[in-house]
């Protein structure tokens, strides 16, 4: 079903939504990777009570995915099945102070603006998130981290969302957090969290934020189409240490490349589509398993559907892993 059939079939089930509806939505667009093909029905919700109506509307049957401003997918070529949701700063991107210690993020605020909030409130601890290109749903679902901090050091509590519209509130030992994991239900879409910080002195906070985003731009390529970090540090090493021992450094499938500049961050330097940009990541776990016997986990989330039978079987496969 293309997606101006989906939207049609839906009928009158969306006639009280008042977010935008847009059928086969092109998520290059969307994604820091300019690449991969069209969501089937992409709605941006006006806000969390809209979401909640269109959630208790939509058809079990139909499958549903969330994604944040884009920074750390990978979209393959056949696109997505479905309806895709995407939280907007109108109605999800506010941040603002909630008491002496603490901020409330809509899930959609990028992390560099609670950082900016925090500062604005004289509030440490959230400097990390200045480096960190993403949003704050993103970074509740992947437990974000820099800097020696990560996110379930600041998270209080977390509204979300379930599959039928349901409102949940999380503490944050339900979240269930671990290296750049969350065991929260896959279905629930968080659309706000409370989060605490420590008192500080503006001119300290600042030199922190100034000194993450030094490193950044020394060390990253922030200004190329990237996805941030590709791969999960291993335990007792760091994941690029591992692909430039496996000689991946600058390594190129078609129009995608590792960096020279940060070798665990994928690049589209030519036009690369979603199959050449995880042909390379894959062929990049091979490698560094075959030179150091790790396997490497994935960071950015792959989603959709293989275009033109161009199926990637894992390398790791190969061994059960």
């Amino acid at each position: 079903m293309d997606g101006a059939r989906l939207l049609a079939s839906l009928g009158d089930r969306l006639a009280s939504i008042r977010g935008r509806l847009t059928p086969d939505a092109g998520m290059e667009k969307i994604t820091w990777f300019r690449a991969g093909g069209p969501a089937e029905l992409l709605f941006q919700p006006a806000d969390e009570e809209d979401l909640a109506a269109f959630l208790r509307a939509l058809p079990e049957e139909i499958p549903l995915l969330v994604v944040g401003i884009g920074s750390n997918l990978l979209v393959r070529d056949g696109g997505i099945a479905g309806v895709v949701v995407r939280l907007s700063a109108k109605g999800f991107g506010e941040v603002e102070p909630a008491g002496e210690t603490r901020l409330r993020a809509g899930a959609a605020t990028p992390d560099k603006r609670v950082a900016a909030a925090a500062l604005d409130a004289g509030l440490s601890g959230f400097h990390f998130y200045h480096g960190i290109p993403g949003s704050i749903g993103g970074a509740l679902r992947m437990n974000a981290g820099a800097n020696g901090v990560e996110t379930r050091e600041r998270v209080v509590e977390v509204r979300a969302l379930d599959r039928r519209g349901e409102l949940h509130v999380l503490s944050n030992a339900d979240m269930g957090y671990s290296y750049r994991h969350s065991e929260a239900s896959a279905d629930l879409i968080f659309t706000s969290v409370l989060l605490e910080g420590e008192p500080g002195e503006r001119e300290a906070i600042r030199a922190a934020m100034d000194a993450v985003q030094h490193h950044r731009e020394t060390v990253q390529p922030v200004r190329e189409k990237t996805g941030g970090s590709t791969f999960k540090n291993p335990e007792g090493t760091s994941a690029w240490k591992e692909i430039d021992r496996a000689g991946c450094r600058g390594l190129r499938v078609g129009g995608a490349q590792m960096s020279e500049l940060h070798c665990n961050f994928m690049l589209n330097v030519d036009g690369a589509s979603g199959h050449d940009l995880e042909l390379l990541g894959e062929t990049v776990r091979a490698r560094v398993l075959d030179t150091s016997g790790i396997a490497l986990d994935w960071e950015i989330k792959r989603l959709g559907r293989f275009a033109d039978d161009r199926t990637i079987t894992p390398f790791l496969d190969r061994r059960g892993g």
